[in-house]
């Protein structure tokens, strides 16, 4: 069997996603760690027509992402900046559209594994809420969709190779619960 290798170009999806986090961080001194586990439904997607053939489209869909993560920070007042770096999960889906209908001809879904590192900061501006900003760069390496399609002349063996990185930045407000019976304080 022989075949062709052609690079059907690169996407940048775009969109949003809304989610939420827990997690649980305790302080020693000036130095703050923390553990944390986050969940975003989202609409990230690109639909482009192929450039191999442009009777067919292809399009690339997220509709999900999990950070598990580790942070280490250094608090001072009521900020804190923190690093953090742990496991990232991703749910995609792939399709292979008709161009001049939009019907999709075939699809593969997966979720993938990867790593994430990230930077953040935090400001309480209560004793038990805050806002914060954070960057996060997540390592999904590559993954392979194969597809049968067949069309009047031939039978055709599609493999697509899909890189994906995903450079995401959170908006996020946060209550944080404990410290019930304590002096409220000035602290992170």
């Amino acid at each position: 069997m022989a075949g062709i290798v052609v690079a059907d170009g690169c996407r940048e999806r775009s969109g949003g996603l809304i989610g939420g986090q827990i997690g649980y961080r305790w302080q020693a001194n000036q130095f703050v760690f923390g553990l944390e586990a986050q969940g975003d439904w989202a609409d990230l997607s690109n639909q482009r027509v192929s450039i191999i053939d442009p009777l067919f489209s292809t399009r690339t869909k997220t509709d999900g992402i999990g950070l598990f993560t580790g942070q280490i920070g250094y608090a001072w007042n009521a900020a804190l900046l923190y690093v953090k770096g742990g496991a990232a999960v991703t749910s995609n889906r792939f399709s292979i559209l008709s161009t001049i209908s939009g019907a999709e001809l075939a699809a593969a879904s997966a979720t993938r594994w990867g790593g994430t590192i990230g930077v953040g900061f935090e400001y309480g501006f209560t004793p038990n809420w805050s806002i914060g900003a954070e960057y996060n760069h997540l390592f999904m390496g590559n993954a392979n969709n194969s597809f049968s399609i067949v069309n009047p002349i031939n039978a055709a063996f599609v493999n697509n190779r899909i890189s994906q990185d995903v450079d995401m930045v959170t908006l996020r407000i946060n209550y944080r619960f404990g410290g019930f019976g304590a002096p409220v304080a000035a602290r992170y």
